[in-house]
Order: structure tokens, then C-alpha cells, then sequence
């Protein structure tokens, strides 16, 4: 059986600020807290049909993720300075609607689970002009050492999950 369109389309997505914080909003439909950064689409993150090409929604993950830790004021380097790596070991991404060169999109990220080795982040991309969810996601990670050997999350990264807004 072949689904409906209406099927098809997610929840909305309603940002409003927090505590005049540009940096992070709640999603009105379902109270979640959401860290945002814009990004404006490249001619180069587009392939043939003019349209953003999908692996690029990856690159937009990470920049949303690592402007999280960056605002949280614990940056990716400095995790990787003190001797933590953190892999991508699954993704998922649905697609709603394309994005085009020259696109303006918010990007919102947010620290979803946290176990012993193991953390995940969830995403949503918007059009930043239409509001139209373009993309939900999600990356999750391993901690590892230098050497690549799995070991227990941080924690200054375990400390963000305990103090981004709830």
C-alpha cells in the first residue's frame, strides 16, 4: 500500500527562543530544548538537479554539533586535546523537502542519550525563510582514545548533557 503525502510530512517543528538566548529554542509542539546555528547553502553542496545533495546533510550535522559544544563552551578540539575521539558509528536522516544553492537554514541540535561509551545527538533542519522541515536526524558516537579503543564518555561531555537546558 502506497502512503499518503500527509503521511509523509513530519510533525511541525514551532521554534521560540529561550531566555532571549538566540542560541537555543523550544520546540512548541513538543518542549523540547534545541541548540540553532544558521549555515547558507554552497554551490558545491549541490549535485546535478541543482538541489542539495543528500551525504552534505552529514557535513550540516556535524557543523551543528560542533556548534553546540563550541556555544556550551567546550569545543570539539578541546575534547580531542584532552585524549577523547568521538566516531560516528550509525546515522539516520529523513528528508522532507530539498534545499537549493544559496538556501539559508537553521540547524538545531540537540544531546539526546548518553550511556557508558556511547552518546547520540538529534537534528533538525528548516528552511530559514518558509519554516518547511527540511531534514531530521541523527548521529551517534563511541568514545574512544587516541589509539581508538572504546572508553568511557568524558566528562566534560557527559557534564554538557547534565546542563544543556531541559
Amino acid at each position: 500500500m502506497c502512503l499518503k503525502v500527509y503521511e509523509l510530512k513530519p510533525k511541525p517543528f514551532i521554534p521560540e527562543i529561550v531566555d532571549k538566548d538566540n542560541h537555543y529554542v523550544r520546540n512548541k509542539t513538543n518542549g523540547h530544548i534545541w541548540h540553532r546555528c544558521q549555515y547558507r547553502t554552497l554551490y558545491a553542496d549541490t549535485d546535478r538537479s541543482q538541489i542539495v545533495y543528500h551525504a552534505n546533510y552529514l557535513r550540516y550535522f556535524e557543523y551543528g554539533r560542533a556548534s553546540l559544544m563550541r556555544d556550551a563552551a567546550y569545543s570539539y578540539r578541546e575534547v580531542e586535546e584532552s585524549g577523547y575521539v568521538y566516531p560516528v558509528i550509525e546515522v539516520g536522516a529523513k528528508f522532507y523537502s530539498p534545499l537549493y544553492y544559496d538556501d539559508l537554514m537553521w540547524i538545531y541540535t540537540r544531546p539526546s542519550q548518553l550511556e557508558r561509551v556511547r552518546l547520540r545527538f538529534e537534528y533538525v533542519i528548516t528552511h530559514e525563510q518558509t519554516g518547511e522541515i527540511v531534514c531530521k536526524g541523527f548521529t551517534r558516537h563511541c568514545a574512544t582514545n587516541d589509539s581508538g579503543t572504546p572508553v568511557e564518555v568524558d566528562k566534560k561531555t557527559t557534564h554538557l548533557w547534565k546542563i544543556f537546558p531541559k
